[in-house]
């Protein structure tokens, strides 16, 4: 077992949280059930409801295993201090407000093997009927560049050389990473077998509050790379729209984009602190 278990590369595993104290002890107990070797790199945006007593609890009964981090910042900001201190070959990205399969690693692993970027697949859980809605795809040089960070895996040093997230971004520095990765010459393996559970929004607010803010990361993402337009599905997207709630998230979303339009920036990205949850 020692053998088998030496012959497989460390993956570390980070994850960024803010106000995470109704699903923290659940993930970490999904991540600890993990194949090894792993280690867990958790970085906490200062929050301020027990989540990072939960976090030391678990790092002092997990040593080497569960590492807890508190730094304020954007999520790339805290994803960044968690690949600097990480110590594995590879690095695979998950959210507070997620937990994984039992599979997870394993099946990343696997599509390590043929790839160095390599996407999960995410199922929302939850009974509220918005938390079926597609994600909005975006694709460069035949790769969907839209994968989630919250199921993400890059071999560490494509992720240093491409020089991690951009901590401006408030929403999409997974995209953006992705997209230069793709740029780069990097592939994108979609592993479906690779599996993370996301809770979905508490409240139908707090669902349009996110879609609000990943219109503006859209925007963002125009300012930094240019028009992005030509490279949507446009009907896939107008198509994919059915039903209210569906055009709710979209309208959401376009204001969010517009509302980044009206700041008056030009072309600079922000600083990275305008969203208030990073996680």
């Amino acid at each position: 077992m020692g053998s088998e278990i030496g012959s497989r590369p460390l993956i570390s595993i980070v994850c960024t949280v803010r106000n995470e104290r109704p699903h923290i002890a659940q993930l970490l107990d999904s991540l600890l059930s993990q194949e090894a070797p792993f280690e867990a790199i958790i970085v906490d945006a200062e929050s301020r409801d027990g989540t990072f007593e939960i976090l030391s609890d678990f790092a002092a009964r997990f040593p080497g295993i569960v590492h807890a981090v508190r730094l304020p910042g954007s999520r790339g900001t805290g994803r960044n201090e968690g690949v600097r201190r990480a110590g594995g070959e590879y690095v695979a990205f998950i959210d507070g407000d997620c937990f994984a399969d039992s599979n997870w690693l394993r099946e990343l692993r696997a599509g390590f093997a043929v790839a160095p970027v390599v996407a999960g697949r995410t199922v929302t859980v939850g009974r509220p009927r918005y938390g079926s809605l597609e994600r909005v795809e975006l694709y460069q040089s035949g790769y969907d560049v839209s994968y989630p960070s919250c199921n993400l895996g890059y071999r560490r040093e494509l992720f240093e050389r491409l020089g991690a997230f951009d901590p401006r971004f408030i929403t999409a520095e997974d995209i953006d990473l992705n997209l230069r990765a793709v740029r780069s010459g990097a592939a994108i393996r979609h592993q479906s077998t690779a599996i993370v559970y996301h809770h979905v929004r508490a409240n139908f607010v707090r669902f349009l509050y996110q879609a609000f803010w990943n219109g503006y990361g859209r925007k963002q993402l125009t300012e930094k790379h240019g028009s992005l337009w030509g490279r949507y599905r446009v009907r896939r997207l107008i198509s994919g729209q059915r039903g209210p709630i569906a055009w709710a998230r979209l309208t959401a979303a376009l204001g969010g984009y517009v509302a980044r339009v009206a700041t008056g920036r030009g072309h600079r990205l922000g600083d990275g602190r305008a969203k208030p949850d990073p996680a």
